[in-house]
């Protein structure tokens, strides 16, 4: 099947006289439509559709056919389904995606992911929408809520969709046959219709100027090539650890070995039968930019203070004896062979119990933030 890409644009504009041709970016606006349309490389042909032939010159740059429009089919009383069917009449296809230039931000996948969802599904019309997981009323009455119920949060409600309209998809022979029996086919009359959902940075729509200023926003900022990694607020008495030498040492475990990490052999065994099992001590086995590895082992009534870790998810294997494991506020106790993961965010300490000294393998990375709670400290 053919499938035809059309952008329509027409040099009057109402609210935000000659947008198509508005610099953003240093860039017309209706030129980023065509690029994202003609690099998906999923359509047999694209085209600008306007009246003015000032938008033959900008298909020509970026690589559209450009096919001019009566000008009746332009004006403040022509509708959508007008120059729709004058296009399908003058331009041969089988599925027509119309792209509007307004959403600069549209990406080549997303008009990808649309037009195979219209194939695949055998779909006579495809109109993209946007979810929105809120509280919808329409006439004053609800949507998607009941007014006499409890309070649902909006990650858990039925989302209500709205027009996107950026991408529009019929196949030519429903649409035609739409006009003709129905007078009308925008929203896909008679026939199989379907409904695809863009997100993110694609549904900008420029409408006015308040969302021209948003869109150039968000084109500069996708020209960094790195954003910073999420960062979260701590509150500035709490007090902020990283090196593990010194937090050990902080918790009590004044001797340590951290000479002879990265071995290619190593024994557990050998190293604990060689450190006093009277006195708290340590042997880092790995310590690369991956992660590392070390072997504590504490006396009872030894153990570290309550802390978290904001970005890190830490393990332990329990080598010997018994620990009283505290994580926000729960005490479990583990022993030899068990196994502890301890997601980031969470507050925990570890005390060593029983009448031996315990050992934990503390699986992590050397740089990882240790975060005090002052409340806690």
């Amino acid at each position: 099947m053919k499938t035809i890409a059309m952008i329509p644009a027409r040099l009057g504009s109402k609210r935000v006289p000659k947008k198509n041709l508005r610099l953003i970016n240093g860039r017309p606006l209706i030129s980023y439509a065509i690029e994202s349309a003609v690099k998906s490389d999923i359509f047999d042909e694209v085209y600008l559709n306007s009246e003015s032939e000032l938008f033959s010159k900008i298909a020509d740059e970026y690589g559209a056919l450009f096919y001019k429009r009566p000008e009746k089919f332009s004006t403040d009383l022509s509708n959508n389904d007008d120059f729709v069917t004058d296009f399908m009449k003058n331009v041969d296809g089988d599925i027509l995606i119309q792209i509007l230039p307004t959403s600069p931000l549209l990406s080549t996948e997303e008009i990808q992911d649309f037009v195979r969802e219209m194939v695949n599904r055998n779909l006579d019309t495809q109109i993209s929408t946007v979810a929105h997981k809120i509280a919808s009323i329409y006439k004053d009455q609800p949507v998607n809520f009941k007014i006499i119920e409890p309070h649902i949060s909006s990650q858990n409600m039925i989302p209500v969709e709205t027009y996107a309209t950026v991408l529009m998809g019929w196949k030519y022979k429903n649409f035609l046959k739409n006009i003709e029996e129905l007078g009308l086919a925008y929203h896909g009359g008679n026939g199989k219709i379907g409904y695809h959902q863009i997100k993110g940075l694609s549904t900008i729509d420029i409408d006015n100027e308040e969302d021209f200023r948003m869109a150039e926003v968000a084109m500069k900022m996708q020209t960094f090539s790195e954003f910073s990694e999420p960062e979260y607020y701590k509150p500035k008495n709490d007090r902020i650890e990283v090196g593990v030498e010194d937090i050990l040492e902080r918790d009590g475990v004044l001797k340590s070995n951290y000479c002879e990490e990265n071995l290619p052999l190593g024994n557990l065994s050998e190293i604990i039968e060689r450190n006093d099992p009277n006195y708290s001590w340590c042997h880092r086995l790995v310590n690369t930019e991956n992660n590392s590895a070390t072997l504590v082992a504490q006396i009872p009534g030894e153990g570290n203070r309550l802390h978290y870790h904001p970005d890190w998810n830490e393990w332990w294997y329990i080598v010997q004896g018994q620990w009283k494991w505290n994580v926000e506020g729960e005490e479990f106790i583990v022993q030899k062979g068990d196994f502890v993961f301890i997601k980031k965010g969470l507050k925990h300490k570890i005390l060593a119990i029983g009448d031996e000294i315990a050992m934990r393998l503390a699986v992590s990375r050397a740089d990882v933030e240790h975060v005090y709670p002052y409340e806690d400290s």
